[in-house]
């Protein structure tokens, strides 16, 4: 098979992925409006391909097949009125499909050995002065078909979408089978030419129709997977595309907004910096996010107040036996032995985050408040400036992040008594604590928080093989291959014939 020739659920997948628009630009301007990119590359074909024929299926069975009628005059005979009634698919196989990505125009879909059975009931009645004759009789046309499309992709009313008007059928069998075979020779000749002519025009309408319509269905299906994937309460995404896709004989590549959601604000998209050159084809699928991505969506989790931290009790007097080489104030190790130690953290301000092929910097200045309710023993509020550089992966559906600080200031401090003062010993032992106590202890807790995240969204049902994150300035490059999405396909055939 020649290297561009892929499978109709690529497609499928692609206007999916492309989602909605209010506006669709092409693409060299659309790029400092496009904050997310996705490119599907010819190996995920590969993968894709396993089970087409399923698709195939659902649109075969999920068309409506209408009644159709005619009439006939035939010397000796009469006038014969017929009708074909209660048309149904039974034993569906179907061999291959495979397309073919044209640069810069569409795709070539070539879906061949089609066999199917059609069940159905024909109703005729025949007659002239002497007699009149009414009957019905159940017949089976056994077929063999090959089918065509020629999709082209464009921006219309809002979105992306696929003009599959040029859709054609090849009947290489069409048998018609009348019950029991025993009906006159001139009624069973009569109603095959009828039965070729007139199921060839119904099955070709019908089908040609469903599979665009399973193509919208699917579109629908993947882009509220995608929106709900990158939601979570009243923060949400807007992943619509700023441009039709890109396709070379080796891709295809879409476009999106990536605009975070909050509290009826939506974000702004206008100096990315993404250019094709970026992406490489060496892996099946690449998602490219630049930082105007993160950022809104980290001012609307500080917003929600996402940013809080509370930890107590033993938990927290384990953390403060980390050895430091700075010894601990006095009135720290009172705090510590009380019966119940609390400490709460949160971020003061919006944290701001830009990238660097070194990793993703974070510069965040947060609050720490330290209570026992004990009277006799002081508590502790500072604010600090933290800058931490942070890497990230995924293995064994987990995700890792490494986290080092690289600036640490103490900004404003204060006891809850006036007869203790900080002193300079004070400051050094919280930058200290901050750094080898703090910083692990915050990526401790945003590693789970964020795996049950995507594992809420269904990233624990997807086949990621050896993905890798890769950082450059000012945005992030996640490479993967995978495996196929039985799930999605499972919830999608589900939705579709119901």
């Amino acid at each position: 098979m020649d290297k561009c020739v892929m499978t109709l659920p690529v497609l499928l997948l692609i206007l999916g992925l492309v989602g909605m628009s209010r506006s669709c630009l092409e693409p060299a301007s659309a790029y400092r409006f496009t904050g997310a990119v996705c490119r599907l590359t010819y190996p995920a074909a590969v993968v894709l391909n396993e089970k087409t024929t399923k698709v195939i299926q659902a649109a075969f069975q999920h068309a409506k097949y209408p009644s159709i009628s005619n009439e006939k005059s035939i010397l000796f005979v009469g006038k014969v009125k017929y009708g074909l009634a209660n048309l149904e698919i039974h034993n569906l196989s179907i061999g291959q499909s495979e397309f073919e990505l044209i640069p810069g125009e569409g795709i070539e879909i070539a879906i061949s050995n089609v066999s199917v059975v059609f069940k159905g009931t024909i109703q005729y009645g025949y007659g002239n002065w002497l007699v009149n004759v009414g009957h019905s009789v159940d017949f089976e046309i056994d077929s063999h078909i090959d089918l065509g499309i020629n999709p082209k992709l464009y921006c219309g009313k809002g979105k992306v979408a696929a003009d599959t008007s040029d859709c054609y059928l090849t009947f290489h069998k069409l048998d018609l089978l009348l019950q029991g075979d025993r009906e006159p020779g001139w009624l069973k000749r009569l109603f095959t030419n009828f039965i070729t002519f007139t199921v060839k025009l119904v099955i070709k309408s019908q089908i040609c129709k469903e599979i665009n319509n399973v193509a919208n269905i699917l579109a629908d299906f993947i882009q509220e997977r995608a929106e709900q994937f990158l939601s979570d309460g009243d923060i949400s995404m807007d992943i619509g595309v700023t441009s039709a896709p890109v396709i070379t004989s080796n891709y295809i590549e879409s476009y999106h907004k990536g605009l975070a959601k909050y509290n009826n604000v939506t974000a702004v998209i206008n100096a990315s910096v993404f250019d094709p050159r970026q992406l490489t084809e060496d892996r099946m699928l690449y998602f490219w996010i630049s930082d105007e991505v993160f950022n809104p969506l980290i001012t609307a989790a500080h917003q929600d107040r996402r940013f809080v931290l509370n930890i107590s009790g033993l938990e927290l007097k384990e953390l403060f036996k980390t050895d430091l080489s700075t010894p601990i104030p006095e009135f720290l190790s009172q705090f510590l032995s009380s019966e119940e130690p609390v400490l709460r953290v949160w971020s003061v301000s919006v944290p701001h985050l830009w990238t660097t092929p070194l990793g993703t910097y974070v510069r965040a200045v947060a609050a720490a408040e330290l209570t026992s309710g004990a009277e006799d023993i002081p508590g502790l509020y500072f604010e600090m400036e933290v800058e931490v550089v942070v890497t990230a992966s995924y293995a064994k559906k987990k995700l890792i992040l490494i986290g080092t600080a690289s600036q640490i200031s103490i900004m404003k401090d204060s006891l809850s008594t006036d007869t203790l003062q900080m002193v300079e010993a004070h400051i050094e032992y919280l930058k200290e604590a901050v750094d080898k106590i703090g910083v692990p202890k915050v990526i401790s807790e945003l590693e789970p928080s964020l795996t049950a995240l995507m594992d809420k969204q269904g990233a624990n049902l997807f086949d990621i093989i050896e993905p890798q994150v890769i950082s450059q300035d000012g945005f992030v490059i996640i490479q993967t291959d995978f495996g196929f999405p039985h799930h999605l396909l499972v919830e999608f055939l589900r939705k579709t014939l119901e």
